[in-house]
Order: structure tokens, then sequence, then C-alpha cells
């Protein structure tokens, strides 16, 4: 059985290969009494990829140094910073994401059992922490808390509150995490001397902050999961990861700014201590390095070439990719990705020369549906069957709207009410009265049949847009031709969802504040 690691190997096994540390004096002291307890955070927004296994590796190594590990999976920050994951999709990317991230530790045989894994909304809705936020609010200046999340949080030309609000809730996480210490990349600097600065003004104690060097991505940046090219993604195939690498900066001789070279440093090393370069008979047959600076060296005097090394890589992340790809190859597991991350369709651009095209797409986007409330209902002077219902969509005026929900809706119960519009069809007159838009409704199948307007999120107002999750960006016609006929087939895909959700293709009908539901008919159509 292997000896316990002294409190000077487990320093090594938790500081090798990082950037900076504050705080050195006090994580070893607390080495010589006890296990160091860390967290890692990570904000649930863009999918992970390979450039993750770098804190993965790091974790490994908390492990083997006997730390007490929480993983972190920051819904909320996601959230607040500049929208980056909209609320309505936060649950399903936090399951993607704890999918994700466990997959990854067991590819590299970290054991998932000695881990702790927590989501931000466990605890950071509670009355604790946001009184907390309110009382380090009151102490931080606007100045200190743009400044902290200058290198973090996405920045903008009218940059929104909840920007504001990010550092300070990452360092009140280590209070309620109750760890020793924060470990992340370099870019989270200005928050770690925040959170040391703010956290004893709320009595609080100054932790330890551990951080990895930022890792150079494959077109010599950093990796970003907005930047294509410059990533290559967990769940890529084998084609494209030959693909990305082929392409990927790695000069002959030159060693700065190599993501090739860095991923090598920073998992593969670590991960098994050794590194073999592949190379035919010809060239000097497989050369195995037991030391990075060894190869790194090598590699500055061209002894090793750009075309082996990303061979050699090519191989070995293959070997880390496998598992995890075999994992999310499972129904389940794909459904989710799926949902998690929408890949929304793109209208085709109308040909040049042609007059009056339209996109050729049938995509919900082009559908104007805002949430609208109703000023006044009347029965229909010709039809008692019907309402004239007077309907504030955001307009100057209100829209005159008929329908035929009188038999199903008592007229005071649509009086003041939220409701969904559908505004762009052409105007059309309905015994006598022009109905400018159309009501939308679940109904149920069979006799007696069942109809409810569709509800808004509480709070939303009147002109507020809706639209179906992954299609948020496009325009709408400016009027839907009937020719054309683009709601009717878009309508064929809409129902109501088992827990009373508004769908089209198991896509949520969305406002900004959340999901449009009805309020109980299951599996029922939309008109």
């Amino acid at each position: 059985m292997e000896a316990a690691p002294g409190p000077q190997e487990k320093y090594h096994l938790i500081t090798r290969n990082l950037q900076e540390v504050l705080g050195e004096d006090k994580l070893m002291a607390i080495l010589k009494e006890r296990e160091l307890k860390i967290y890692w955070g990570t904000a649930t927004t863009g999918k992970p990829h390979v450039a993750y296994f770098v804190p993965m590796s790091k974790i490994a190594d908390f492990l083997k140094a006997g730390c007490e590990v929480t993983i972190l999976f920051a819904d909320l920050h996601a959230y607040l910073d500049n929208m980056k994951a909209p609320w309505e999709l936060l649950e399903l990317r936090t399951r993607y994401y704890e999918n994700v991230i466990k997959a990854m530790l067991e590819s590299i045989g970290v054991p998932l059992e000695k881990l702790k894994f927590v989501r931000g909304t466990d605890y950071q809705l509670s009355k604790e922490y946001t009184l907390d936020v309110y009382r380090l609010s009151s102490a931080v200046t606007q100045h200190d808390a743009k400044k902290a999340g200058a290198e973090v949080v996405k920045q903008v030309e009218h940059p929104l509150l909840s920007g504001l609000l990010y550092p300070g809730l990452q360092a009140l996480d280590e209070e309620y995490l109750k760890v020793d210490a924060q470990f992340g990349g370099v870019d989270q600097r200005k928050i770690f001397t925040f959170a040391e600065k703010y956290l004893p003004s709320l009595g609080y104690a100054k932790r330890v902050h551990l951080m990895n060097p930022m890792v150079p991505g494959l077109t010599g940046s950093k990796m970003s999961s907005s930047e294509e090219d410059s990533k290559i993604d967990l769940l890529d195939r084998k084609e494209d990861v030959k693909k990305k690498l082929k392409k990927a900066f790695c000069e002959p001789g030159n060693v700065e700014n190599n993501g090739v070279l860095s991923f090598i440093k920073h998992v593969l090393f670590p991960l098994k201590s050794e590194f073999v370069v592949l190379r035919e008979e010809k060239w000097g047959g497989n050369k195995t390095y037991t030391a990075y600076e060894a190869l790194e060296k090598d590699f500055a005097e061209q002894v090793v070439h750009p075309g082996d090394l990303k061979n050699s890589v090519e191989v070995a992340l293959n070997k880390l990719l496998d598992p995890i790809r075999e994992k999310f190859n499972s129904p389940e597991l794909k459904k989710l990705t799926n949902a998690a991350y929408p890949n929304p369709s793109k209208a085709k651009p109308a040909e040049k020369g042609t007059k009056n095209s339209e996109p050729e797409d049938v995509v919900p986007s082009r559908l104007d549906i805002r949430v609208g409330k109703v000023i006044s209902v009347e029965k229909h002077p010709d039809a008692d069957s019907l309402y004239v219902e007077k309907i504030d969509v955001g307009e100057p005026e209100p829209r005159t709207v008929v329908s035929g929900l009188v038999q199903f809706v008592p007229k005071e119960q649509l009086q003041d009410r939220l409701v969904v519009l559908l505004c762009n069809l052409k105007p059309q007159k309905m015994r006598g009265v022009e109905s400018q838009g159309m009501l939308l409704c679940a109904s149920s199948g069979g006799e007696p049949r069942h109809v409810e307007p569709l509800d808004p999120p509480a709070g939303c107002c009147a002109g507020e847009r809706v639209y179906v999750e992954g299609y948020e960006g496009g325009e709408p016609d400016e009027e839907l031709k009937p020719k054309k006929k683009v709601f009717e087939k878009l309508q064929a895909d809409f129902r109501v969802s088992e827990d009373c959700v508004a769908q089209w293709k198991q896509r949520n009908f969305l406002t900004k504040l959340g999901r449009v539901s009805c309020k109980s008919l299951k599996g029922g159509s939309i008109s």
C-alpha cells in the first residue's frame, strides 16, 4: 500500500503547473494540520471543449494530494454573464455539464465518489445568501465590481447590472461552500483579489487562490467555446479532430502560443507522466519523453516535427474522447445535447434579382407572436358564438381580435388577462368585424372539446416577443402571405407537452421571463 503523501509532497501536487498561488503560507499551514478543502466552478454556458481537460487534470492532482474537492456548476452565474445561458435553458445546460464533466473525469481515471457536485441555485437563492449579496453590494463600489469582472464577464457597450453582481456571487461562493481555497484560470485573478478584499468586510475569512495559466487554443489565442476553429469539442468525430489539429498553429521550432504543446504540458503529461511521439522508422521511430522540458527543447531545436507532434496528440486525445463519445451516444444524452444547445435553422437568403421572393425555410422565427393584454371583451354583434376583444400588443392602438372562446372561457376571465397573440397574419373580416390577429389557444381532442388560451409567464408586458427555443434571433415576416401557408405548416407541429408547456417540435415557446404554458390540457394541440 502506498504511503500517504506528506505536506511538502501534497503542496507540490497541488501547485505544479500553476501560474500563480495567492496565499502560499496559509496553504502550507493548512496542509500541515489537515486536508485542504477546495472548489472549482464552471459557468454552464457554451459546450465544454478539450481545454476543460486542463482543470480536470489539476482536479486529479488535488485528489492525489488528499484534498476534499467540490465542483460547482454555476448555473446562476451563466445567466448573470450577459445572459450567455438563457434562463429557460439553464436546467438543460446544467444537466449537460454534469454529464459531460463526469464523463471527462471518468475518462482520465478520477473516482467520482471522492468528489462533491453542487449547483449554484441549490444555495444561491436562499434567504441567507441573498441577504449577503445585499450586504456585499452596500460595501462594493461600482468601479471595483466592474474591474473584478473585466476578464471574465462578457464586455459590451451597454453592460447589464447582472455583470456587476457576478464577482460578488463568486466571492460569496467561497464562504457558502465552506472551502479553504478556490481554483480557476489566471483570468479569474481580479475576482480572486476582489474576494480577498471584500469577504473580510462581511466577517468571512480570506481564502487561498490557485490559478492555472490560460492555455492557447489551436489558433494560438485563448481556446474559446465561441471561436469554433480554436477548439475541439468533446463530442467531435475522429475525422473532425484530425481536421482541426491539422489546421492548428504549430510552427516549427516555435514554442510560444503553441496550443498543441500546451495541451501536452497541461493535460497529457500530468495524466500519464510521459508522452510518446509517434514517428516512422525512417525518421527515427517512436520516442518516449518522461519530462515535458525535454520534449519542448527537442521541438524548439526542430528535432520533433510539427506533423509528428500533431499526429501523436491526435492518438492520445482520441483515447480520452472515446469513452465520452460512447457515453453521449445514448438516445437520452443525444436528446439532452440537442435540447441544451439547439441548432437554429437559418433562412436561406433570397436569390439576387428575384422580385418579392420569400425565405424558403419555414421556421418559427417568421411568426410575429407577442404577449397581449386583453383590454375589453364584448360579444360579436352578429354572432353569439364569437367574442370581439381589444388587445394591447405594445402598439399605439390596441388590436381588434375576433375569437371563438365564448363557449369555453367566461368573459370576466378574459378581461385584463395576459394572452399570446399571432400578429402578422393578414387581417380578415369575421362576420363583418376585421380581426387583426389570432389568439393562440390549447385545445383537447375528442368530446367534449376543451379550449384554454395560452398563458405567458407572470410579469410579462404587453408587446413582449414570444419565440421558439433556438429561434430567438430571426426577424418575423412583416405579413404572412396566405398562399405560402407558413403558419399552417408550422402549426402542424405545435403541441402541449406533458407538463403543459407550449412547444414546436418539442422546443418550448418562451419569453425572456420563461416558458409559455396552459393550465391543464396536457398533450393538446395549439391553434
